[in-house]
């Protein structure tokens, strides 16, 4: 992708928050050029979020931008995709218990978590089922000083066998995924830094989510989760969240390294069918490590 004019200004970027959360109109990412592209890429690590009004992407085309955009991983690390031609598509379908009603960061659980993902919207209620999303890297900075420095030292668990593990060993019997050269066949618990510092930018972030985040190492019960209910309350706070309200063919992008997300469950027995894909990422590191990383 080569271009001059490729600031994310050239795209019509509509802030909706203080350095979170932007609308792009008038662009269709089918026909999208490689130069406007690259502007996206620079939009979503600078604004976190991007939303893209009135898409016409079908599975096809949604498959070919994740590819221009990054490398895509399989659909999810359990979880087949939604047909043999779209592995890599994850359908989140409301009539078979497609919900994401919990805050979390996506796919936590796995060593190279994803780096960021592109979800359309195939079918929405008429009402409700609005997506959230909290800034970590906001979040993190808001923190006090005290509470910063406890968090720059802290591992927690990441664990997706409550989430998953009885969809891998009754409905895939126990045969997952290929995700990084690994077949699933467990869900064996990982370890990430609570504060994660972003490969691209060097600003900090809270890398914990109520959906796969266990414990803390090394803190007693009781003191582990007094730790991630502070982060939890203070992460998921108004003035760090932007929410979207979905329209079909909506498209939003975001950046798993520095955000978290949250669907409503408030549309009653409407089918809602959400379409994800996801671009490869790379191993968390946090600031005991960052100087040689960067």
């Amino acid at each position: 992708m080569t271009s001059t004019d490729t600031t994310p200004l050239a795209l019509g970027l509509n802030v909706l928050g203080p350095g979170f959360g932007a609308r792009i109109d008038d662009l269709d990412l089918t026909t999208a050029t490689d130069a406007q592209l690259v502007a996206v890429r620079a939009a979503l690590v600078e604004h976190k979020v991007l939303f893209f009004p009135g898409q016409r992407l079908d599975p096809d085309s949604q498959v070919a931008l994740g590819r221009r955009l990054g490398e895509l991983t399989a659909s999810h690390p359990v979880v087949p995709g939604i047909d043999e031609d779209h592995p890599e598509i994850y359908a989140l379908d409301a009539a078979d218990n497609g919900f994401a009603d919990v805050w979390h960061t996506d796919v936590t659980f796995v060593h190279r978590p994803p780096l960021g993902s592109i979800l359309r919207a195939v079918q929405v209620p008429p009402t409700g089922g609005d997506t959230s999303w909290a800034d970590s890297q906001l979040a993190y900075e808001s923190l006090s000083a005290p509470v910063r420095d406890l968090a720059d030292q802290l591992t927690a668990v990441h664990d997706g066998s409550r989430e998953f593990g009885y969809y891998l060993a009754q409905r895939r019997g126990g045969e997952g995924n290929e995700w990084d050269g690994e077949r699933y066949r467990g869900l064996d618990p990982v370890e990430h830094p609570v504060v994660r510092v972003h490969p691209e930018t060097g600003r900090k972030g809270l890398f914990v989510n109520p959906g796969f985040t266990s414990h803390v190492v090394g803190l007693s019960a009781a003191e582990s989760r007094g730790v991630l209910d502070l982060l939890y309350a203070h992460l998921t706070k108004p003035e760090h969240i932007v929410r979207h309200r979905w329209r079909a063919g909506d498209v939003a992008m975001w950046d798993n390294r520095a955000t978290l997300h949250y669907a409503n469950r408030d549309y009653g027995d409407f089918r809602r069918v959400m379409h994800r894909v996801t671009l490869r990422g790379d191993v968390p590191f946090g600031p005991a490590t960052a100087g040689g990383r960067r």
